[in-house]
């Protein structure tokens, strides 16, 4: 089963929230080919204080908010070519039933207890400042605009009455301490357990697995898993009908109920047990490093709690931010580029192709117009769709689109046998989830054809030993069939393309992955050669004006 963190819908998501979302799509689509089982769930995350900020400053019902967003993104998603298995929502009946009986089964083991606390309250909106409805300074790293919920610079999980100098986001005022009764899980019962489960799991990359240790060492506090607002699930506790469960802790349970969901769908409603309780089956997550602590820690101890004996997380691939002019991408903030803005300046698989390429393993990466348009125009167009290209041309215009036969000599051969180790390679990365290592090998491979056939020369050879132009062309249709292969995962409207140029029959997700290098018969015959890509032609400020130019037109 494979997972990507819900995006939050208070807006429509940007590049940084999309990375964890590709990343998971390209891992699915890659098992795909390999021919295994494979689940992909994800859904909107549509409760809790940002929606209700947002649609308070709509002027409209939270509700409206969400259907108006959820519709948007699933379109969205769809033009971006992420192939979800299920793509869910937090309102979906299925969850909503799901997580309030998952809540009780807890409350009944008793890990769940009552506290009166004082909760940050605003005297002039008339409501408790719960979460996103509060910001102020973190008591940790000193940012200004910490929300009540989590710090958004250094990551730390906060409570409203630990910000220094809080202020309401709605009215700016300052709130007062009002006493109020919550539910609470017992979080530090499960240290020891999850911490034998952080150690254990040798899968966990470094950022996940040093920020949880260092949670652990500090000590687990208990966690509030009810708000005092209107708009979420209800909470199912005996006196908390007034509550609502906190959208934290309510969003994680959506894997487990977007799966039975799915099932559902399908008239199967007790498969979804094979993902979650067969000890042979792998659950693999993509987030952001923001969201490390709910993935490694909260949602295990809920899992935990339940004494069902779910499977804990198999791998919880973490990224870190892609930041855009030095600066976070934000959606409080609306700093950076948002994916429907990005699908009006280029095509889907430009970016996919991007964000993949420079996807932020081991620390911030930083987004320019500059490195975008190098990435496109070197890797893209001179290298991936030139090498093509030139395939595909050479085979129409001197083989009449046809695959020549062949009696391949040793260095034809050492460059196939190349092709197929850097075809196992590829298929190592993305299992260990080093996206961005393999999808540059893939690139490797366009260059490896590139020089092959500029040190062959098949236009020369065809003067002077036509023989050898044969072998030298029928190398390179064979590297354009494995391009054709590695590239699905990551650019699927681009893969489609170079197998149709191929002629070859069916879809390109539908394939085995070891199809990549079965040889293309002498023979067969190939269609006419169309570029895949195009040049970027704009200067930096042409596209930063661009870029302006649709965010005008938008808001106008």
């Amino acid at each position: 089963m494979i997972t990507s963190a819900w995006p939050y819908i208070n807006y429509v998501p940007h590049l940084g929230t999309l990375i964890p979302i590709l990343s998971a799509d390209v891992v699915a689509r890659y098992y795909r080919l390999k021919g295994e089982e494979v689940l992909y769930v994800t859904g909107s995350d549509e409760h809790g204080t940002p929606i209700e900020v947002e649609a308070v400053r709509r002027g409209i019902p939270p509700k409206q908010l969400t259907d108006e967003n959820h519709a948007k993104v699933v379109e969205l998603f769809d033009r971006w070519n992420v192939q979800f298995d299920n793509y869910s929502r937090t309102e979906s009946p299925t969850h909503k039933e799901f997580v309030q009986k998952h809540y009780m089964q807890i409350y009944e083991n008793g890990h769940i207890f009552t506290e009166e606390t004082d909760m940050t309250y605003c005297e002039n909106c008339q409501r408790f400042l719960p979460d996103r409805f509060i910001e102020g300074k973190c008591p940790y790293c000193g940012y200004e605009s910490a929300r009540g919920d989590q710090c958004e610079s250094c990551g730390r999980l906060l409570e409203p009455v630990k910000l220094i100098d809080p202020y309401c986001v709605i009215c700016k005022g300052k709130p007062a301490l009002k006493r109020t009764k919550h539910w609470y899980f017992d979080l530090p019962r499960f240290s020891e357990r999850l911490l034998q489960f952080i150690e254990e799991n040798k899968r966990l990359p470094d950022n996940a697995r040093n920020f949880s240790l260092n949670l652990l060492k500090e000590g687990l506090k208990p966690r509030a898993l009810t708000r005092d607002n209107k708009w979420g699930i209800p909470a199912p506790f005996p006196g908390a009908e007034d509550k609502t469960i906190y959208v934290w802790v309510e969003a994680v349970l959506g894997y487990v109920s977007a799966t039975i969901e799915y099932f559902k769908k399908h008239g199967d409603g007790e498969k979804w047990k094979d993902f979650w309780f067969n000890k042979e089956a792998k659950t693999l997550y993509f987030i952001g490093k923001d969201n490390i602590p709910f993935h490694t820690l909260i949602l295990p101890a809920l899992l935990l709690a339940s004494n069902e004996g779910y499977n804990l997380p198999w791998n919880v691939s973490t990224n870190e931010f892609l930041q855009f002019k030095e600066e976070a991408f934000s959606k409080s903030r609306r700093i950076g580029i948002w994916i429907d803005e990005a699908l009006e300046l280029f095509p889907a698989d430009y970016w996919r192709y991007f964000l993949m390429a420079t996807r932020p393993e081991t620390k911030d990466t930083n987004f320019t117009w500059k490195t975008f348009i190098e990435k496109v125009n070197a890797d893209l167009n001179d290298s991936f769709g030139n090498f093509i290209h030139r395939t595909i041309t050479f085979l129409n215009r001197n083989f009449d689109h046809t695959v020549p036969a062949s009696t391949l000599e040793e260095d034809d051969k050492e460059v196939l046998e190349e092709v197929r180790k850097k075809l196992m390679q590829i298929g190592e990365l993305i299992e260990n989830c080093r996206l961005q290592s393999a999808v540059n090998t893939v690139m490797e491979i366009s260059r490896l054809g590139n020089r092959y056939l500029n040190e062959k020369e098949p236009w020369n050879q065809l003067k002077t030993d036509p023989r050898k132009a044969a072998n030298t062309i029928y190398v390179a249709a064979q590297i354009v069939k494995t391009l054709a292969i590695t590239s699905a995962p990551f650019m699927p409207q681009t893969a489609q393309k170079t197998w149709n140029l191929l002629n070859m029959p069916g879809i390109v997700h539908e394939q085995k992955w070891e199809e990549a290098i079965i040889p293309l018969p002498p023979g067969h015959k190939v269609n006419k050669a169309k570029p895949l890509f195009s040049k970027i032609t704009l200067t930096e400020d042409e596209l930063e004006a661009k870029l302006e130019e649709i965010r005008q037109r938008r808001e106008g």
